[in-house]
């Protein structure tokens, strides 16, 4: 059905004007950022193509434009403008974290903040998280992106930012995109190597998390920090 056939209180911006965004869908919200459809399929239908394409609507900000293009009915300017919707969406919750100087205190606090940026990207992801002595987040830092090497993980990039920042801790955390959070021999070997030089630089890491999918593994709760 087209958006013009529907009656008001079905249209998406109407029900967003009526019942706040909170009360929309998924679908409802992507049909308002594409706007139109095209000849094939009505925005609505192409929302939902949009989002049976992915396995979670987190996926979606890992999409880049040539793979959004291949949904029919999405063109290359419609997935321009939806990527932009989408890094705005990620910038906003940025500094709504920065801003607001979250106190990090506990493994669990750090999952719940962060862990929504790696579980779900299909590249492992390597995070710092800096902190001021009142373990408040300072800022935090996504230092590598891509296939697991931990060749290209290097305490210098780590403690660098943490200076400059005057950081006075640090949690790391990173991700598996298997889902699988057992440390392989490489973390542990990564982990070790990272403590003993936090112990040198008198900024100590405080934990080292792997992410899965809705789980994750801490080193400090396992007793391995």
């Amino acid at each position: 059905m087209l958006i013009k056939e529907m009656l008001d209180e079905e249209k998406p911006r109407e029900r967003l004007i009526k019942y706040g965004v909170n009360n929309l869908s998924n679908e409802e919200l992507i049909a308002i950022i594409l706007r139109t459809g095209s000849k094939e399929v009505s925005v609505r239908d192409l929302a939902r193509h949009i989002i049976n394409n992915v396995k979670s609507i987190n996926d979606l900000k890992d999409l880049s434009i040539s793979e959004l293009s291949k949904i029919k009915g999405l063109k290359k300017v419609k997935a321009v403008t939806l990527i932009a919707a989408i890094e705005l969406g990620r910038r906003v919750y940025d500094e709504h974290i920065i801003n607001d100087k979250i106190i990090i205190n506990s493994t669990t606090i750090a999952y719940n903040y962060f862990s929504k940026l790696l579980k779900s990207s299909h590249q492992e992801q390597f995070l710092a998280i800096y902190l001021d002595t009142k373990k408040k987040l300072i800022d935090y830092k996504i230092l590598f992106k891509g296939t697991v090497d931990y060749s290209l993980v290097h305490p210098r990039d780590i403690f660098k930012e943490a200076y400059r920042l005057s950081a006075s801790s640090i949690i790391i955390m990173h991700n598996h995109p298997s889902g699988e959070v057992t440390p392989s021999s490489d973390d542990q070997k990564l982990t070790n190597q990272l403590v003993e030089i936090s112990k040198l630089m008198c900024i100590p890491i405080l934990d080292h998390l792997i992410i899965g999918q809705d789980n994750y593994y801490s080193f400090l709760e396992n007793g391995h920090i």
